[in-house]
């Protein structure tokens, strides 16, 4: 059981870590998650539970969505309609 609790908390104090880099514009998502040793998605979940804000931008979303779009159209799975 105390081998557990430890796992547990050095998963948290990454997890905190991981927080705070992200939080002084030190770490990315990405890099977040890699120190804390989750997802991306699973990251943006545990921003959410703690109430850190987003760092991305409108535009950022916007060239992001723009970049999907053209490798969807590229890899010819695109649909008629589907991100037009």
């Amino acid at each position: 059981m105390a081998g557990k609790t430890l796992s547990i908390r050095i998963n948290n104090d990454r997890v905190m870590l991981a927080i705070e880099k992200y939080k002084k514009s030190e770490a990315s998502i990405e890099k977040a998650s890699k120190i804390a040793g989750v997802s991306i998605s699973k990251m943006m979940d545990i921003f959410s539970e703690y109430g850190v804000q987003s760092k991305i931008e409108y535009d950022d979303y916007l060239k992001g969505f723009k970049n999907l779009r053209k490798i969807w159209h590229e890899s010819g799975r695109c649909t008629a309609g589907a991100f037009s």
